[in-house]
């Protein structure tokens, strides 16, 4: 962990940092699936217990969520991105959120997202 200027900066590396943490907002970088071979289900789980990894190491939850951008190779894939979504917020309030369909920087990436929370 980093200090500067009361921005706390977690799991960075010379590229960016995984958590970037100011004035009691939670920001995490795009985050991406480790194992390209899933399909976009389980690609998308895998994400979305990272964000729930990070966001607890920052201090905070889903609960807490105020902006989410889903990055989407295939806009096929979109309904059942959102079922998953739907599923994995379940009793939380939900967030605003974008979803983009975008070439991703690994062709076997099928989906990003980073979010930004508040602390809790």
């Amino acid at each position: 962990m980093t200090e500067h200027a009361n921005i706390q900066r977690l799991n960075s590396n010379q590229v960016m940092s995984a958590v970037t943490i100011h004035q009691q907002t939670v920001y995490l970088s795009g985050q991406v699936p480790d194992s390209t071979h899933l399909d976009i289900e389980g690609q998308t789980k895998e994400v979305l217990a990272k964000i729930d990894q990070l966001l607890e190491l920052a201090g905070t939850d889903k609960s807490r969520l105020l902006s989410a951008q889903l990055f989407v190779k295939n806009l096929a894939d979109f309904p059942q991105v959102n079922a998953l979504w739907i599923n994995w917020m379940e009793g939380c309030g939900t967030p605003a959120r974008a979803t983009i369909q975008a070439d991703l920087v690994n062709p076997d990436w099928l989906i990003e997202i980073a979010v930004i929370a508040a602390q809790a």
